[in-house]
């Protein structure tokens, strides 16, 4: 049960999480699934993204306008936090087990890729920053997630640590 919590928080249901692909790397390179698997697993990734640049260009204002609000969103936490913490916070969620965001936020240490791509403002699944407090090497955060309609998402509590290595680490309690 405690597993189930992050700080008081009740995780949502465990639904059937498809690993990202650096998980999937990973446990190819340990030996754990075979080629033909990882490629398979590769190829759900790819159609959900093709699906969505599909719903893009079939909505061309809902994906601007949720563009707009992720990178006001972006801005708003780079201008408080430095966008360097933001990448490292985003890197340190993706790696949480059986966090649903992190199949959206595993290529987040890549600097090429815009911080607002990771936030998902109104675009279900949804993955915002609700609230993010930084002191020394503690990060505090409420992170909302799932269904797109006010107070249909799961609200989290997150406390993040900075480990031996200097790395930001999630905090379970």
């Amino acid at each position: 049960m405690a597993a189930d919590r992050i700080h008081g928080l009740i995780r949502p249901p465990r639904q059937t999480m498809i690993p990202t692909p650096n998980q999937l790397f990973a446990q190819f390179e340990r030996g754990e699934i075979e080629r033909e698997e990882l490629h398979a697993q590769l190829a759900v990734h790819a159609r959900e993204l093709i699906r969505e640049m599909e719903e893009d260009h079939q909505n061309p204002a809902a994906a601007w306008i949720e563009g707009l609000l992720a990178r006001q969103a972006v801005r708003s936490l780079a201008r408080r936090h430095g966008k360097r913490l933001l990448r490292e916070v985003l890197v340190a969620l993706s790696e949480v087990p059986d966090f649903p965001p992190a199949r959206y936020l595993w290529n987040a240490s890549h600097p090429d890729l815009p911080l607002h791509c990771f936030l998902r403002i109104r675009r279900e699944p949804v993955f915002r920053i609700a609230r993010m407090v930084t002191r020394e090497q503690v990060v505090e955060m409420i992170v909302e997630h799932g269904a797109a309609g006010r107070g249909r998402g799961t609200r989290q509590t997150i406390t993040l640590r900075r480990d031996s290595q200097w790395r930001l680490k999630v905090v379970e309690s």
